[in-house]
């Protein structure tokens, strides 16, 4: 059995990343056998490398090697590719054709992107990989093959069995051994190697010298997060090295190079909802009532201040915070007036009330009648409401709408309603 530095040096795979060479270990171990692997992984981290070692450690070394890129074969026709066609089984059939079980009879095909294929094709695949049969397009005749079946994806194929768009049992059947290539950002060791790499090929492709990275450069290489993991590292490569006059880079120019990825914390997302429902109107109506009920607690806890003290200047005073909160900072004649309201400043009238006008022994029954007396519409108040936030912001209506809860759309259609 080779090493695995040997099949990396045979094969052009760069890096020591422990997770790699695991990986290419695990290829190694089984490519003897006929057993069926997934190779999985984000898009860009050399999935394809994996398939080509283990056919070339086969027994089948000596048969054919296809590669089928599932994903870039449309629907209709992707049956007809794979298992082949009778002549006049579709429109546009005008003689028999193999397809690519037939052909590699004996040897391996590669599936990539296997997640895309359709669960109709998934169902012909399936009984491929159990028995070895399979049917043409077009054809009753059953037919038979011996292909080892090496798949790649990129999906999460669980997220697809849940969704119902991946057979289950296929899936179990593909994965006998799965072999994981882990995303460049956990390879950081690998990265400024393979950057070197693709410098030097770069150079002796375009006959120009190579490029090299400064300390400060070397350090946004790694912390660089690479989504398209080498096959991005690949390209921002080759742009450095067609484009830039100054063979050392800096890490000012690398960065020019470098989509913006902001920063790696978590991103708080944002539901937005449909102007057609009703979430907007029933999130207004539930502010107006909680500030309702808010408003009436205050004001029954200022009422029994002024019960129990019977001086308004003082209470005041003291609950200037409390009174601002109620009537609004900008509304302090509201205030005056509902002091001199006799309702609520006739302390004296209440606790000469005879018994039996007011049989009720609660001691908060003042502040009850307060409460069944005010005339409380939720028109008037959704009014109130808008009317502040406009002022509080200055009539900016995205603002307002923000504070309110609702969109500005809607604000601006509750404006001209109240003809603010």
């Amino acid at each position: 059995m080779e090493s695995v530095q040997v099949i990396k040096q045979r094969f052009g795979i760069i890096g020591n990343a422990p997770s790699l060479n695991r990986a290419i270990e695990k290829a190694i171990q089984v490519a003897p056998t006929d057993i069926s692997v997934l190779v999985t992984g984000e898009s860009g981290v050399g999935k394809e490398s994996i398939p080509k070692i283990i056919h070339q450690l086969s027994h089948r070394k000596h048969g054919k090697y296809i590669a089928v890129n599932c994903g870039a074969i449309p629907e209709g026709t992707i049956d007809s590719e794979l298992f082949g066609h009778e002549k006049g089984s579709f429109t546009g059939a005008t003689q028999t054709r193999e397809g690519y079980f037939e052909v590699a009879d004996g040897g391996t095909i590669f599936l990539d992107e296997v997640g895309e294929l359709p669960l109709t094709t998934q169902v012909r695949l399936l009984r491929v990989l159990e028995n070895g049969e399979f049917l043409k397009v077009g054809s009753s005749k059953v037919q038979k093959t011996d292909v080892r079946i090496v798949a790649a994806t990129n999906a999460n194929m669980f997220e697809a069995i849940k969704k119902e768009q991946f057979r289950e049992d296929l899936y179990y059947r593909l994965s006998t051994v799965d072999i994981h290539l882990p995303p460049l950002r956990d390879r950081q060791e690998d990265i400024h190697l393979l950057f070197r790499k693709f410098a030097s090929d770069f150079a002796l492709k375009y006959k120009m010298p190579t490029i090299k990275l400064t300390d400060s450069a070397i350090e946004v290489l790694l912390k660089h997060r690479w989504n398209g993991n080498i096959r991005q590292l690949r390209n921002v490569a080759e742009q450095i090295s067609v484009l830039e006059q100054n063979r050392t880079i800096s890490a000012e120019t690398l960065n020019s190079y470098l989509p913006s990825s902001g920063n790696n914390l978590p991103a708080v997302i944002k539901h937005t909802k449909s102007d057609t429902d009703f979430s907007s109107e029933r999130e207004i109506l539930y502010k107006v009532l909680f500030d309702m009920k808010s408003d009436l607690n205050d004001l029954k806890k200022l009422t029994m201040e002024l019960m129990k003290k019977g001086n308004s200047k003082e209470v005041e005073k003291e609950h200037q915070g409390l009174i601002q909160k109620i009537y609004g900072s900008n509304d302090e004649t509201d205030y005056e007036e509902a002091i001199d309201e006799p309702e609520v400043l006739s302390i004296q009238e209440h606790k000469n009330i005879p018994q039996e006008i007011t049989p009720s022994t609660d001691k908060y029954h003042f502040a009850e009648e307060i409460e069944e007396e005010e005339t409380l519409s939720l028109h008037d108040k959704e009014l109130e409401l808008i009317k502040k936030s406009l002022e509080r912001h200055s009539g900016k209506r995205k603002l307002a709408a923000e504070e309110l809860g609702i969109s500005e759309r809607t604000l601006y259609r509750k404006i001209k309603q109240y003809d603010l």
